[in-house]
């Protein structure tokens, strides 16, 4: 079988779906082709319970704005995730409000953010940063304390077991959300698949990519259930395949790939399994990483809403597996290894000993271990009312760098071909969140001339008010937009 289409877009996930509705949205006569080798929807990191941080907007998130030698606070991280939310609020909020999306179910709801530390030193820490963010309109909302009662007002769960003489801060941001990233996944995927000239193929394993001699792209795929093999040409390609991206990408054989490397890591949660103490905590609240410990490894107790119902989870463990997908094989790690990235994996290696050590730690870490982590959150927690479930699997970026043979790189990055007619997506976190905005970046990279025209800045335009404005900068714009969000998802309202 051999079919020509416009746009290919290989996974199922959050990325592919905001991608396509974008596209859609833009060029309604677009053929666009989705493959997927699970048979379901956001089935990896997408789904709810293998997306670690639901919601990342950096109003709790402490990696985000790290201090530098001199006590300095970096914020700049921080403004921009908490923007990129922004504006993927603004989006889901174009599809409710067109009916473009069904609501029975709401994907996102309200949350309370918190940061929450210990000691002096980190009180202080906390206080320079509320400090330099709510000097931008994103945080004017957040509260500071370090006031015993107050805290426990916020978090009456974590405050118990405590004495007034502990020295604690919190961070409070009443505006925070919990998402659900595979519900809205699966949601965009009904309507593309509603739309003409949209196809979504479940169980379909992307074999090879290669380019033609004519531009175009030739994609090899099996059907799984039937062991069928399929060709199909595409004029352009979007790799958002999560941790099998990079293999793909390897496939393609685009020069801008070489060099790349992945480094896996799992996740694991203590989920609650007493409903008693699940409904007494509604927050996220997020602590402090170890000092030497990756971004990955901040702890936070979690109030999450999955399909309407409330769970609670405190996590991560970081684990290690070879696969770079929770639903892949123990030989993707070494099936990886090539001559272009080979140096740059072992330098990368060599350079992160402290994180091999961490996660040789955490690896090796008993039950009882891993629950005395939660203590310190969560001090009345009885080990029977919690169990360790696995998340999802992560796969760092490792690539070359002026400095350096081979950096590990923490976040997302896109990498595209010289013609711009094939773009994959690496990394993890904070991923989800900031959708939207990697994905116009995907299309302002691939679709330089489209994107300035008139045509589609108005309909972007119309989709997130805020297209090529600040938020960061413009507070008046910023309260404007976050309460047409608002109003439209039905969360808190912010006059309260």
């Amino acid at each position: 079988m051999n079919s020509k289409q416009d746009f290919t877009l290989i996974g199922a996930g959050i990325m592919s779906a905001t991608l396509g509705v974008l596209i859609k949205q833009l060029i309604p006569n677009a053929k666009i082709t989705i493959y997927e080798r699970l048979d379901k929807v956001a089935a990896e990191s997408s789904d709810a319970w293998n997306n670690a941080g639901t919601g990342h907007s950096a109003f709790c998130e402490l990696n985000y704005t790290p201090e530098d030698e001199n006590g300095s606070i970096d914020i700049s991280k921080a403004l921009r995730i908490s923007e990129s939310f922004e504006i993927s609020k603004q989006l889901w909020a174009y599809l409710v409000k067109e009916r473009l999306v069904e609501t029975d179910t709401p994907f996102i709801n309200d949350i309370d953010h918190l940061s929450f530390v210990f000691g002096e030193g980190n009180q202080n820490f906390l206080k320079k940063r509320y400090d330099a963010l709510t000097a931008y309109p994103m945080f004017m909302d957040m509260k500071h304390s370090e006031d015993f009662q107050e805290i426990k007002s916020w978090v009456p769960l974590m405050m118990e077991g405590r004495t007034t003489s502990e020295k604690i801060a919190a961070t409070r941001m009443p505006i925070g959300t919990d998402v659900n990233f595979g519900a809205i996944t699966r949601k965009m995927m009904r309507y593309l698949e509603s739309c003409d000239d949209v196809e979504v193929h479940l169980g379909h394993q992307v074999e090879d990519i290669h380019k033609k001699d004519d531009g175009t792209w030739q994609i090899e795929l099996t059907e799984l259930d039937v062991h069928k093999e399929k060709t199909v040409q595409s004029k352009f390609v979007f790799i958002g395949a999560g941790g099998g991206a990079l293999k793909l990408l390897e496939k393609s054989d685009i020069p801008e790939g070489e060099g790349y490397g992945g480094f896996p890591v799992s996740g694991q949660f203590l989920k609650c399994t007493n409903p008693e103490v699940i409904l007494r905590h509604e927050a996220k609240v997020y602590g402090k990483a170890e000092e030497g410990s990756p971004p990955m490894s901040v702890p936070h107790l979690d109030t999450r809403m999955l399909n309407g119902k409330r769970s609670l989870l405190f996590g991560p463990y970081a684990g290690f597996s070879t696969k770079f997908l929770k639903n892949g094989s123990y030989l993707d790690l070494p099936l990886s290894l090539d001559a272009h990235n080979i140096f740059p994996m072992i330098a990368a290696g060599i350079n992160n000993i402290t994180l091999t050590k961490y996660l040789i730690e955490q690896v090796m870490q008993s039950p009882e271990e891993k629950f005395e982590a939660l203590v310190k959150y969560y001090p009345k927690a009885k080990f029977e009312d919690w169990e360790l479930i696995t998340a999802g699997q992560r796969v760092q970026i490792i690539k070359k760098d002026k400095k350096e043979v081979g950096k590990l790189q923490f976040g997302t990055e896109i990498v595209s071909n010289k013609d711009k007619t094939l773009a994959a997506l690496l990394g993890a976190s904070p991923g989800a969140s900031t959708a939207v905005s990697i994905m116009l970046n995907v299309l302002h990279d691939c679709f330089p001339e489209q994107i300035k025209s008139k045509e589609w800045k108005t309909k972007l335009s119309e989709m997130i008010p805020c297209y090529g404005k600040s938020l960061i900068t413009d507070g008046e714009l910023c309260k404007k937009t976050r309460a047409y969000s608002t109003a439209i998802l039905k969360l808190e309202d912010l006059g309260s």
